[in-house]
Order: C-alpha cells, then structure tokens, then sequence
C-alpha cells in the first residue's frame, strides 16, 4: 500500500512541475492569440509528463546535488524544466512558421 502511496506523490509532483513550468513560460513569452496559448500549454503539460524524470535526473547528475533532493523534488524540478523547453520551443516555432508563412514564393 505505502507503495501506491509513493507513486501517487511523484503523480502529483510530475503534473504540478509539468503545470508550473507551463505557467511560469506565460510570463516570458506570451501568446498572440487563445489558440496558440492553448495548443503551447497542452504540448507544454504533455512534454513535462513525459520528460519530466529523465530531465529531473539529468539536472541533479549535471548539478552533482542528488543527495540533496527527494524524488519528488527532482520530479517537480525535471517536470517544470520540460514543460518550460516544449512550450519555449513551439512558441518560437510558431513565430517562425506565422513570419514566414505570409511570403509569397517566387
């Protein structure tokens, strides 16, 4: 039982770093229009679920400060950190794509 217990925190950790990062990216790059902003915060909570441990135990390795951290520490912080990544990623894309998009070819 204390088993799903763990399992259920680093859940609840994952989707509150994956959320948080989301949110904090608002205030860096803001989004032109509710489509954009809704399409960068899902894609920004998706990657945080998914990449959140790997990136979590790739910033503790790299920082050397592992010791230091519980899993749901390095759960929220990895998740944040992905969530954040992919939202800056699809909002500069989608800038690029919107600025060249317009050209005409010749």
């Amino acid at each position: 039982m204390s088993e799903f217990a763990n399992e259920a925190g680093i859940w609840a950790a994952r989707i509150t770093g994956a959320v948080a990062g989301a949110g904090v990216s608002l205030v860096y790059l803001l989004p032109k229009s509710k489509r954009e902003a809704a399409s960068r915060f899902i894609t920004g909570v998706s990657c945080g679920m998914i990449f959140g441990g790997p990136i979590g135990l790739w910033i503790v390795q790299q920082l050397d400060i592992a010791g230091a951290l519980s899993g749901r520490e390095i759960m929220v912080a990895g998740s944040a950190a992905a969530s954040m990544m992919a939202w800056w990623g699809l909002g500069v894309m989608v800038r690029v794509a919107s600025h060249y998009g317009t050209r005409p070819c010749s």
